[in-house]
């Protein structure tokens, strides 16, 4: 291996590996961002080296750590963050990878350890990751985190009062994005001040998406899992992880279909914004306009209310009603409660605080 503080290649890291492997000798795999280091980073990457006999970091290019945690980032340079780890005695090797998962550069290198922050479990593990250090037969071990070290919290200390007074808001949904086009619109027109600070979509090619890139506003998607309802571990973790980096106020869902659980449940309680097409607390859960028709309502309407971990079933904070008219059909009928919709959220959230509800940093987690 090169003595100086420069990134190796895949190749001199694959040579690494087999001469280990040829001595009964391990290597270890860890890969990150490591943006800002810190004495977390430190104490974890020493912590990692002590499970086998080399360690090697797979470093997020700079390409993909704006691709993972917007355009802000990184703060430091792909070649800067390499030579910085260099330089740490736990560390015998950086390798820069391109992408968003370090996939490919498991499937070359094939470590014999794999370590990964008391943050994660095996569980949340990126699913296309795990699968691969599963066929290489590595073994996973979660390392615990020095609490208080973070670098979202390090740049949140140095921020401090720098950060905007608006309401800072993220917008989760999957489909139309009618409701983010009517809290664009909002913000845009000076009826609603706040700031989108990250959309967050379960579906690459949902109109959710398209919408939020069209308008210029950060958007990010999330492998959901294979639960066509519920979201997996990892999914949840990223989306936790997004919201921390966007420094958020308030978590809007606006048509999300899948639900929402730890860490996000617990760590924004109080501040997790649902709209629900029924007069809650009628008709909870999906289909709601076709109920209130089965049911013989002469009227329904929307209601946004706070999210907890049963299904709406959190405070209701505003409604609006809609008359169910001779011949609806659960589609007109939801058309007109959309209408509703789109005045009602955005005039919940630019009454916030006036309601009395937590923001980052004043009554919240």
């Amino acid at each position: 291996m090169s003595a100086d503080h420069t990134a190796q290649t895949i190749h001199e890291v694959e040579r690494l590996r087999a001469e280990l492997d040829a001595q009964g000798k391990k290597l270890v795999f860890t890969n990150g961002c490591f943006d800002l280091l810190h004495a977390g980073h430190v104490r974890y990457l020493h912590d990692a080296r002590a499970l086998g006999d080399a360690l090697v970091v797979g470093l997020n290019s700079d390409c993909s750590v704006q691709a993972l945690k917007g355009p802000d980032r990184p703060l430091n340079g792909q070649d800067d963050r390499a030579e910085v780890l260099r330089a740490l005695r736990a560390v015998d090797a950086v390798v820069i990878f391109e992408g968003e998962r370090a996939t490919s550069l498991i499937e070359a290198i094939r470590p014999h350890v794999y370590a990964k922050g008391g943050d994660y479990t095996v569980d949340s593990l990126n699913r296309e990751e795990r699968a691969a250090l599963e066929n290489a037969r590595t073994e996973i071990r979660i390392l615990p985190l020095v609490p208080g070290r973070s670098t979202t919290s390090t740049i949140n200390k140095m921020l401090g009062d720098k950060t905007s007074h608006r309401l800072r808001i993220a917008i989760l949904g999957s489909g139309a994005g009618s409701n983010l086009r009517a809290i664009i619109a909002a913000v845009q027109s000076g009826a609603l001040n706040a700031e989108i600070a990250i959309t967050i979509s379960d579906h690459a090619d949902s109109n959710f998406i398209m919408t939020a890139r069209d308008a210029g506003v950060p958007a990010q998607v999330v492998d959901p899992g294979s639960n066509p309802r519920k979201l997996g571990d990892a999914a949840q973790k990223e989306i936790f992880e997004h919201l921390e980096r966007a420094r958020v106020d308030v978590v809007v869902l606006a048509g999300f279909m899948r639900i929402l659980k730890e860490p996000v449940i617990s760590a924004y309680s109080g501040r997790i914004v649902n709209v629900h097409p029924s007069l809650l607390p009628n008709h909870k859960g999906a289909n709601a306009p076709q109920l209130a028709i089965e049911a013989g309502e002469l009227e329904t309407g929307c209601t946004v209310h706070l999210v907890t971990s049963e299904i709406d079933a959190g405070r209701t904070l505003a409604q609006a009603r809609v008359p169910v008219l001779p011949g609806d059909t659960a589609e007109t009928l939801h058309q007109r409660i959309k209408t509703e919709e789109h005045k009602l959220l955005p005039k919940v959230l630019n009454e916030w605080r006036e309601l009395g509800l937590p923001v980052r940093g004043a009554g919240a987690p």
